[in-house]
């Protein structure tokens, strides 16, 4: 895949550092001469220290040839403009970073895939993942629902319990759904039907309408989850 990655920064150089890794050929864009050197003598690319905002820049850079274009820069006029003009060259996936949440409909009003403020994002998870031990890995959707990985302790009320019991018994509502099990000695994932049984231990794929919340926890016997937020 061709990729054109616009900045080398903090978000932008270690998409490089995967995306060379992964056999693409890519080539960055960096108007910054210390990144760019730097990028130049630590990735297998190419490395274009020049404006991104200008049709001649883009140009050089392949982008009627590119798959894929990422603007990761500090500045979401810089993203916008990159991303307006690569709409130009028909570029397939056009994907950028967002760091003012005013200007997310901007992005979406011109058709670009957008991610927010990545170091939001990360204080978000450090905070989660001291409020709420209990939780592996989540994902948010929306305003409330999440997507998270939980362990379920020995003393856990759906431990021993098959999935149609834990509903049967109003354990789990119909907002809580286990996705896959993950089980000591199984080889792969286990895909849930009503006859699974939930064993202590099992690490549990878990999508819940109304997030993490400690009542949701509780479930799965992570009752040190009830800490104030």
């Amino acid at each position: 895949m061709y990729i054109i990655i616009v900045g080398a920064g903090d978000i932008g150089t270690p998409l490089i550092d995967i995306a060379t890794r992964s056999g693409n050929e890519v080539v960055v864009i960096e108007h910054n001469t210390e990144r760019a050197n730097r990028a130049a003598d630590r990735f297998d690319c190419l490395v274009l220290e020049a404006d991104a905002t200008t049709n001649a820049t883009l140009e050089d850079a392949g982008a009627a040839q590119a798959d894929a274009i990422v603007s990761t820069t500090d500045r979401d006029a810089t993203n916008i403009m990159v991303s307006l003009l690569a709409k130009e060259y028909d570029i397939p996936a056009i994907l950028s970073v967002v760091h003012n949440p005013e200007h997310m409909n901007l992005f979406e009003q011109i058709g670009v895939n957008t991610m927010e403020n990545p170091q939001e994002l990360i204080a978000e998870y450090l905070y989660r993942a001291v409020a709420r031990p209990a939780i592996v890995d989540y994902m948010r959707i929306g305003e409330n629902a999440e997507v998270f990985e939980i362990t379920v302790t020995e003393n856990a009320p759906v431990a021993g319990k098959t999935l149609q019991e834990t509903a049967d018994e109003d354990l789990l509502s119909d907002d809580v759904l286990v996705v896959a099990i993950e089980r000591e000695r199984a080889s792969e994932p286990i895909t849930p039907r009503g006859n699974t049984t939930i064993h202590a231990g099992d690490l549990l794929t878990v999508y819940s309408a109304v997030g993490a919340e400690p009542a949701i926890t509780d479930i799965f016997g992570h009752y040190e989850d009830r800490i104030e937020d």
